[in-house]
């Protein structure tokens, strides 16, 4: 009876993320000392009897809480925003229409996987100060990047489900945390705040080439910025801006001043260890042959549809060179497709795949079927020849080309905060305080748009053109951070679920070919003729501003309760 409870308790922990298992743990923990057969460390538990002795052990322990950093799913979660869409049905799509419930397996997974990646970082917390030899600073550089994966992950779950059970120590079999309730919101925001705090005191403000890719103090400075912003915790979110600034380390990436240098930041040229990057402030960094992705094929997928194509929303927001939108610029044309990206701001031609592109999609829309380096027209026959579109647009921006032909090597490195955002940050809490002056603007947002040649913003002219300032400035965050995984956060803060609501379009089917004509005609439209690509979604208000408890966890812990409405 007593084995029989024991496993039940492991198998709820590990269910829950609350336990660790030899899944989870990097093959380097389970090399320890030869014993007996009967003296065995146990192999389903981190042992601490030969572990936690020296820097090289510490080192390889922080090491295995970094695997726990996003890597492309960052770019996946962007198709539950608007920018976004994969045509067929999947469980992010699901989540943007509001179609979904306590079932869903991706919030359940979610759950796990960051309880389980806070469980190995409170293990590395409880258990690093026991290393001998070894220097204050480089303890508090550890100690400062474990806190701060760990407030990573916290800031996700308290995103998306608001109160959650704050743990901060290894939970083990019998443990009472187990089964105990959820901890308000606020409190573990106070606990992300001072996570963050002692982990900008102990991490250095750079590295040595060698140890390129670790967290830094602005780093911690600049998420503290993100999550701060969320809550509209103003004043935080302004100082923890202008500390990222104060360090005077970062900048925008220009690299050989080329016109398409915010474009080359997303393929390898801008990967940090190609040594030009001093824009991205932290990034999963991958390396050919050890960590790799999908993204660039996943984008431009040769055979299928892509699983990333931008909506007609997005393609819509890109302002045209006079600084106006398209409903009020003379410069815009739809006469024709290409006369779409003409005249437009130039992140959307370095971010929205435009006719003479190279790609590496194969065949597109043209009227052969052949191979096309250079880009001219979506594909709409699904002939597995080349990339579909799922609204008549593709994604440029992640795309390294040559990456698009393989399966899953692709080593583009996965920004997670970049330089452009801590401005964007800086403006957006000015704004909200009251505050924001033209020579703020000049400081955070036109420095975006000198980067690209981009008319700058004047909030005079911004005025006398009936334009609001908070919509622009929202707009400018979105066109800047389109496919980095930002826009459902952002729809969140700002309390604008009826965008999710709203069916997602494509391009105007009168745009496409008499020869392609065949292959949409029975993709719907609207009133104007535009292509309806998904529609019966919902966004019920309040309830969808957070997800539901996963049912799995209810089922094993039901004092967790259930958010509003669900």
């Amino acid at each position: 009876m007593k084995n029989q409870y024991i496993n039940s308790r492991r198998s709820f922990l590990k269910a829950t993320g609350l336990l660790g298992g030899a899944a989870l743990i990097p093959s380097f923990f389970l090399a320890g000392c030869k014993k007996g057969f009967l003296d065995r460390e146990p192999l389903d538990s981190v042992t601490d009897i030969s572990f936690w002795k020296t820097e090289e052990q510490l080192k390889l322990a922080v090491n295995a809480c970094y695997s726990n950093l996003r890597n492309n799913n960052t770019i996946a979660m962007e198709n539950m925003g608007d920018n976004t869409i994969y045509p067929p049905n999947s469980e992010y799509q699901a989540i943007s229409a509001g179609n979904y419930d306590f079932t869903s397996g991706t919030l359940n997974s979610e759950w796990v996987n960051l309880y389980a990646a806070i469980r190995r970082c409170n293990h590395f917390l409880e258990n690093y100060t026991k290393a001998t030899n070894i220097s204050a600073t480089a303890l508090a550089q550890y100690a400062g990047e474990v806190r701060f994966l760990r407030a990573f992950m916290y800031t996700y779950l308290i995103f998306l489900f608001g109160d959650v059970p704050l743990i901060s120590k290894t939970l083990d079999i019998g443990d009472e945390e187990v089964f105990g309730p959820r901890n308000k919101r606020a409190e573990v925001l106070e606990f992300v705040f001072a996570d963050l705090d002692a982990a900008a005191a102990g991490l250095p403000i750079t590295y040595t080439a060698a140890e390129l890719g670790r967290i830094t103090k602005g780093a911690a400075f600049a998420w503290k910025a993100r999550v701060a912003l969320f809550f509209e915790k103003w004043s935080i979110a302004e100082a923890a801006a202008k500390s990222v600034i104060d360090l005077n380390v970062y900048q925008l990436y220009t690299a050989g001043g080329t016109a398409k240098c915010y474009n080359d930041l997303f393929t390898y040229k801008g990967k940090l260890a190609a040594g030009a990057n001093k824009e991205t402030i932290l990034a999963r960094p991958n390396v050919a042959g050890v960590s790799v992705h999908n993204t660039s094929r996943e984008i431009q997928v040769p055979d299928q549809t892509s699983r990333y194509s931008p909506t007609k929303s997005l393609v819509d927001s890109y302002l045209c060179t006079d600084g106006l939108p398209i409903d009020k610029s003379p410069l815009y044309s739809e006469s024709t497709y290409a006369d779409i990206f003409k005249n437009r701001d130039p992140r959307m031609n370095q971010t929205i795949l435009t006719p003479g592109w190279a790609w590496g999609g194969q065949d597109d829309g043209d009227a052969d079927a052949t191979t096309n380096p250079i880009f001219n027209t979506p594909k709409w026959n699904a002939d597995k020849k080349g990339c579909i579109t799922g609204t008549g647009f593709y994604f440029s921006k992640y795309v390294e080309v040559a990456a698009v032909g393989t399966v899953s090597q692709d080593s583009n490195d996965i920004h997670h905060i970049r330089y452009a955002e801590v401005l964007l940050t800086l403006a957006e809490v000015r704004l909200e305080q009251g505050t924001l002056t033209q020579t703020d603007i000049d400081n955070t947002i036109n420095k975006l748009r000198d980067r690209v040649g981009m008319k700058r913003m004047v909030i005079t002219e911004l005025a006398a053109a009936g334009l609001d300032l908070r919509t622009e400035i929202r707009r400018e965050r979105r066109v800047e951070l389109a496919l980095e995984g930002q826009r459902y956060y952002d729809i969140l803060r700002w309390k604008q679920g009826d965008l999710l609501a709203q069916d997602v379009k494509g391009m105007k089917k009168s745009l496409v070919e008499s020869f392609n004509q065949q292959y949409v005609a029975t993709i719907a439209t609207d009133a104007n003729g535009y292509f309806v690509v998904n529609t019966g979604r919902k966004f019920v208000a309040p309830k969808n501003y957070l997800w539901p408890i996963p049912i799995t966890q209810l089922q094993r812990n039901p004092v967790l309760g259930q958010n509003p409405g669900w």
